[in-house]
């Protein structure tokens, strides 16, 4: 989401075709994996009826940040990519002149909604655990804390606070602070604007300051959560039968896909963050921030292998659909 005007001169990073054609095949495998997998993802949650609970709504959330990056943020990096191949710009401002559709580029859009969706999946997976700390710590307030009506509540307050917060470098910078198609990284990224103040740099650093807040929060959680697990994986022969019930195979399950997913998600944004302390000192790592982004952008086609390893619903809800979808397709075919 940051860069330097500066720093996306395509002489510090290789722009031949052969690179280029290789990008682009990239993109456009990882398109259609985000969009397959997290069809499957929404097909399940929200088409099975014993997956439609809070925990499955926001799972649901998650999807559609990931789907979102499918639609609209790669597809343009593969059209960035493909007109500067056909145009053979080189240049940054050249490239950004190309891209434009008159007066207006579209980064102003495809740039914030990639923030947005990347703050969305953070605060969803802040919810997730929170979610599951309540189910493990008290198994007994779980029906009466975790509402339907209330997580789709924080589902709709994730959205807009961080579509806010994605667009705040723009309300709040008065110009000093741009959006460009990098020509490094392959993606709209935030850009200081010539003769901005140092300052501007503050509001930027918003973003990995509020990351890394809920990122701590939850693996914080998530580590309670699974000491808790553990401590009663222990002693489980000694418990009651009553207090067996209360701390469900489900559950515990569901925690340790939800530890999963912090991990891959935490381990995909940090080096992102490593990059923009980095352009903060001034180092200017053209190819680094090339795999910083397109690591993060791959997270989004991971869940659903997450899933389906550690998620024992979500496996039988996705044979259940494969097996309507075959007994509708065998009917078509039939007629």
């Amino acid at each position: 989401m940051f860069a330097d005007l500066n720093q996306t001169n395509c002489s510090s990073c290789t722009c031949s075709a052969g690179n280029r054609i290789f990008r682009v095949s990239f993109m456009i495998a990882l398109i259609l994996a985000i969009l397959l997998g997290n069809s499957v993802i929404l097909a399940v949650f929200l088409g099975t009826k014993q997956l439609r609970t809070p925990q499955g709504y926001l799972k649901a959330s998650l999807a559609v940040a990931d789907l979102a990056l499918g639609i609209l943020v790669v597809p343009f990096s593969v059209y960035g990519e493909m007109t500067l191949l056909f145009t053979n710009s080189s240049s940054p401002h050249g490239a950004t002149q190309v891209l434009a559709v008159g007066s207006w580029h579209p980064c102003y859009l495809v740039g914030p909604v990639f923030a947005g969706c990347t703050l969305v999946s953070i605060s969803t997976i802040f919810l997730l655990t929170l979610e599951r700390s309540i189910a493990i710590l008290k198994p007994l307030h779980k029906e009466s804390v975790i509402t339907r009506k209330r997580t789709l509540l924080l589902i709709l307050l994730s959205w807009v606070s961080s579509f806010f917060l994605a667009m705040s470098p723009i309300i709040f910078s008065k110009g000093g602070i741009v959006v460009e198609y990098n020509h490094c990284s392959r993606m709209c990224n935030y850009a200081l604007a010539p003769a901005s103040p140092s300052h501007v740099w503050q509001i930027l650093l918003l973003f990995p300051a509020f990351d890394f807040s809920l990122l701590g929060g939850t693996l914080i959680i998530n580590a309670l959560s699974l000491t808790t697990i553990h401590q009663y994986t222990r002693r489980r022969k000694l418990l009651s039968g009553a207090d067996q019930e209360n701390l469900s195979f489900s559950d515990i399950k569901a925690a340790k896909t939800i530890g999963t997913l912090t991990i891959a998600f935490t381990a995909s944004f940090t080096p992102i963050a490593v990059f923009v302390v980095g352009d903060v000192l001034g180092y200017k790592w053209c190819t680094f921030s090339f795999f910083a982004f397109w690591i993060l952008a791959s997270n989004s086609c991971c869940n659903v292998l997450i899933y389906s390893v550690c998620d024992q619903r979500f496996r039988e809800g996705a044979r259940q659909l494969y097996v309507t979808l075959r007994s509708w397709c065998c009917c078509r075919s039939s007629r």
